[in-house]
């Protein structure tokens, strides 16, 4: 049967395929950040958010990451996505962190550091590093989990970015790199040999196949990534630091070396300082691309793709910079697989669920207790805890509640009722970092107080500093956090949702230990037992 087209209809038909990404991208008018352009092109950072040390493989038409999480739980992330561009988050593969009782109590700056992501023998593998417990394994035949219980590969102190490589005869190794702070030597990279099951190594010392010493220049080299390609090993490394260094390649005929070595990706002219660390990943067309991160101090470290070309032998990535077959990073570029829908990780929640977005993590372990979306439905529940050690450092607490910075300027705001307080109990939104900032309620005698609270100067424990200002505050508020680029935080109060005032002068986050600042909510008293109060939130919303 054959179908017609009218005269009238011709137009709508001819515009869909122009309207169909401007209307991609009115849906997503409300997401802080979306990298893809709607034009066939996308703007870096294709993740403006702090998801440091990302490690990525394609399986099929499907494209899959991971980053470090440190000391926040659930730790891993798992994004997905189909072109490289516009990711979801789907889940986290570590539940909670090992040991359990050691990560009880917040261990800022420790925990999971840059993993591996690995696909082999029909399942996902991910190699993570403790640098304070050694290399860990997990797998998962399907990415979104479940994650096999963490398996101690590599016992040891500064142990850390493994990377495995299966190699073509059947062999198995690891590559790993070394953090002073817990092993005393670091730029170097050791390789181990593995059984191909991943299950136990087979030398127990390693050798030290490329020693950053040795190389002029070369400072704090880590993070690699191991590759086979073209009869050639190759080691994607960063080197010169975090915030101010470059991406090399190692390459050699023998898997124990010599290697040679090559910068392939630096700063250049551009605004990307510190460009390296990540994956390179193939996509189905057969072109290349790599991902990798930028520290943005208080932002974190957000995550850039750059496409990626080869020159005898060796990789060039980003744009062609003005030394030879060194590249620097693009700002735009044409997506790697066009026609995809348009995709960020989630930020708002309304907590009508039956469990809290994939976007909250823990300062520490989540125990049974410290939330519930069923209690009041609509509704999270945070119950006051007791943490006598929160006392004048609420950062203490392992039950702050945040999610990543998700832009450079954004709205956060929620609004929350304290249930029952008792003195000391205190609750609201915070603004999470070495410095911090925190407005919200707090029981003092028989007065429930609105407090702004800051803690600063920036470094691991600041000194809290507050500002009553409201001596007798209502129970339900609604709280606000304005974020201006520079990381300056404008914190706000309402008492009838509608008309809103200033809480103090513009607050200059900071980082945390090794991750950028995180917003959320705390519920916390430092007495010795428990209340009985709660916290209600009603909503959390992140607008642009």
């Amino acid at each position: 049967m054959k179908t017609t087209t009218t005269l009238r209809a011709l137009p709508r038909l001819l515009l869909a395929p122009l309207l169909a990404p401007l209307l991609a991208l009115s849906a997503h008018a409300a997401d802080a950040w979306v990298p893809d352009l709607g034009n066939g092109s996308y703007r870096n950072p294709v993740l403006n958010a702090d998801y440091s040390d990302p490690d990525a493989v394609r399986v099929g038409d499907t494209y899959y990451m991971t980053s470090s999480s440190f000391n926040s739980a659930p730790g891993l992330p798992l994004l997905q996505s189909k072109d490289l561009v516009n990711w979801r988050l789907v889940g986290h593969a570590l539940p909670k962190q090992v040991p359990a009782a050691h990560f009880a109590a917040p261990r800022h700056g420790g925990g999971v550091w840059a993993p591996c992501l690995r696909h082999h023998d029909g399942k996902f593998w991910i190699f993570y590093p403790d640098p304070d417990h050694g290399v860990y394994v997990t797998t998962a035949a399907n990415f979104s989990g479940p994650w096999s219980e963490p398996r101690l590969l590599l016992p040891g102190k500064g142990i850390i970015d493994p990377t495995p490589l299966w190699d073509d005869d059947g062999k198995a190794w690891l590559l790993h790199a070394s953090a002073r702070s817990r092993a005393g030597v670091n730029n170097i990279l050791t390789l181990h040999a593995m059984a191909p099951d991943g299950s136990r190594l087979l030398d127990a010392k390693g050798k030290v196949i490329i020693d950053g010493d040795r190389l002029p220049g070369y400072r704090t080299l880590e993070g690699p990534k191991f590759y086979k390609h073209d009869g050639y090993y190759y080691v994607f490394a960063p080197a010169g630091g975090v915030e101010h260094g470059w991406q090399s390649v190692f390459r050699s005929r023998t898997i124990d070396g010599p290697y040679e070595d090559r910068i392939v990706m630096e700063q250049g002219d551009t605004p990307v300082n510190g460009p390296h660390q990540g994956a390179w990943v193939r996509a189905q067309d057969g072109k290349d691309w790599f991902l990798h991160f930028q520290d943005r101090k208080a932002y974190g470290r957000v995550v850039h793709l750059q496409p990626m070309a080869w020159q005898d032998g060796w990789p060039v990535i980003g744009r062609q910079g003005p030394k030879p077959g060194v590249g620097n990073p693009v700002d735009t570029h044409r997506k790697p697989v066009a026609g995809q829908a348009i995709a960020v990780p989630a930020t708002s929640d309304e907590f009508d669920g039956k469990s809290l977005g994939l976007q909250w993590q823990w300062n520490a372990n989540p125990q049974e207790g410290w939330h519930s979306l069923s209690a009041r439905p609509g509704h999270l529940r945070l119950p006051v805890q007791a943490i006598p050690e929160s006392k004048d450092f609420v950062r203490a607490a392992p039950n702050i509640v945040t999610q990543k910075l998700p832009a450079t300027t954004f709205t956060a705001e929620t609004k929350i009722e304290l249930r029952d307080p008792r003195d000391g109990d205190r609750a609201g939104l915070i603004l999470n970092g070495q410095s911090y900032a925190a407005l919200g309620l707090r029981q003092r005698g028989a007065d429930l107080q609105l407090v702004y609270t800051t803690c600063a100067p920036f470094r691991p424990r600041c000194a809290e500093s507050e500002t009553v200002l409201l001596q007798k505050a209502p129970a339900v508020l609604t709280l606000r956090m304005a974020m201006a680029e520079g990381a300056n935080a404008r914190f706000q109060y309402s008492t009838d949702g509608k008309r809103f005032a200033d809480a103090g002068a513009p607050f200059a986050a900071t980082k945390g230990h090794w991750v950028g600042a995180q917003m959320g909510l705390y519920s916390v008293s430092d007495a010795a037992r428990p209340s009985g109060a709660t916290l209600d939130v009603d909503y959390f919303r992140v607008t642009p």
